[in-house]
């Protein structure tokens, strides 16, 4: 296997406690960067690891850092985004659960980078037993004396705190996130203003993801050209795969940037290939939120190159060819899964999880689960089709955040790509009705009787 940063000491045992992560070198990113860097210093090591953020959005982490507003001389958070309520993604949980002092290591040191003396660990309702995880080594770092006055002797102070949400999705977004966190109604906000400039209590904030943040130890003890120097072109370093469906091996995997999208499913190191040696059908690689991938699109791009797990590879050709790497939810399907079904069991959950802000998602995700309903339980027609297509195209891109857009590319991707099989739920209402739900015919023979049918 590659290069490990962030699973590279996930094995050791008793690495979840302060004294054996400590013994294993822990927390000398925060005596380096305390004792011998300047906080720009380390947004510029950042900024050249070409670290992108890592909870869907790939945004440059350090880039973002240095957007962060000094001149107001207002107190300045870091708020770190353990929301990880994409359906599909698992692998923040992971990290906090089994190595928690490498994130509390990772937001002691960015914080200092940031200039920030309280920062916030945001955490889904839904993981309250990794929140008492994340209490009791808190507490062990206050202890040792690296949260509180003065750490290390320095001027330097910082308080960490756990704040439990209440389970919602919407919370995942960085302004929702602020407002929930400020004790308020989890409504994401128009920007701008920015959270750089006016985020939590109006103080210029920076919010980050999980694994993006656990990242930053390794980047300033080896610096950010070593980090640039894994993974190819803009996708560098390593990211942390969250793998479920029909394959053999799920789990969590750390990967370098570049491997093919084969390798990971098929190769025993990895996923192990399909369950049952069944044939692959379809690939959610980023999460619920992202395009579907058919199987001719999930080895090679529209132009037959071979797909790479990178953000710009995943995404080759737009929504009608690619996809996105998104939160690293990597869902793999065989040829007996039902697209229709699946559609309608995410479309269910945004409709659920819209805060309802914005007229398009609030009224939008509502008729697509309805229709989409219809279609799945065989009691549909064919200008449903063309009627779900319609919404979500009034959906995408008129909200206030990007649900809508979430809400809106899975319905597209999966007319975009399987359009015979809701033909076929539609044209065949009896096979649907009188079949377990949970499983489908597989493709080949629904787009067989689709030819075999006068429309």
């Amino acid at each position: 296997m590659g290069k490990k940063i962030l699973l590279d000491k996930i094995n050791i045992p008793g690495i979840k406690t302060y004294e054996v992560y400590r013994q294993n070198g822990g927390y000398a990113s925060v005596e380096k960067a305390l004792k011998t860097m300047q906080p720009d210093e380390i947004t510029e090591e950042v900024k050249t690891s070409g670290l992108r953020g890592r909870g869907g959005a790939g945004f440059p982490v350090g880039l973002k850092w240095s957007f962060i507003d000094k001149k107001s001389g207002n107190p300045r958070h870091l708020v770190c985004n353990a929301d990880e309520s994409e359906p599909g993604t698992f692998k923040d949980r992971f990290l906090m659960e089994y190595i928690p002092h490498l994130l509390i290591e990772g937001m002691i040191t960015s914080s200092y980078a940031l200039g920030a003396h309280l920062s916030y660990i945001y955490i889904r309702g839904e993981y309250m037993w990794v929140y008492k995880i994340l209490e009791r080594a808190i507490k062990e770092a206050y202890d040792a004396g690296w949260l509180g006055q003065n750490i290390l002797g320095t001027d330097y102070h910082l308080d960490l705190h756990v704040h439990c949400g209440a389970g919602a999705y919407i919370c995942g977004e960085e302004t929702a996130l602020i407002e929930s966190l400020e004790g308020k109604r989890g409504n994401p906000r128009i920007k701008p203003p920015f959270p750089a400039v006016s985020g939590l209590w109006k103080n210029p904030t920076v919010v980050n993801n999980v694994e993006s943040i656990a990242n930053v130890p390794w980047i300033v003890m080896n610096s950010g050209e070593e980090y640039a120097k894994i993974g190819v072109g803009r996708s560098t370093g390593t990211k942390l795969i969250s793998a479920s469906g029909h394959v053999k091996n799920p789990g969590v995997y750390e990967i370098e940037m570049g491997i093919t999208v084969e390798e990971f499913i098929n190769s025993d190191e990895y996923l192990g290939g399909m369950i049952d040696d069944r044939p692959i059908k379809a690939l959610i690689p980023g999460g619920s939120s992202v395009p579907i991938l058919p199987a001719h699109l999930i080895y090679k791009t529209a132009t037959g190159e071979d797909r790479l797990m990178t953000y710009e590879s995943l995404a080759d050709g737009g929504f009608a060819t690619g996809s996105s790497m998104g939160s690293g939810g990597f869902i793999v399907y065989n040829d007996t899964a039902c697209i229709v079904r699946n559609t309608w069991n995410f479309a269910r959950f945004y409709a659920h999880e819209s805060c309802g802000q914005c007229s398009p998602c609030r009224e939008g995700t509502g008729w697509m689960e309805k229709v989409l309903h219809r279609i799945e339980t065989g009691t549909g027609n064919m200008e449903d089709i063309d009627l779900l297509w319609d919404i979500q195209g009034k959906i995408e891109g008129n909200t206030i955040c990007p649900l809508g857009d979430a809400a809106a590319w899975p319905v597209a991707a999966a007319i975009r790509h399987f359009r015979e099989e809701f033909e076929y739920h539609i044209l065949f209402p009896e096979k649907i009705k009188n079949r377990d739900h949970y499983v489908a015919e597989p493709f080949e023979s629904v787009k067989h009787l689709i030819s075999k049918q006068t429309i």
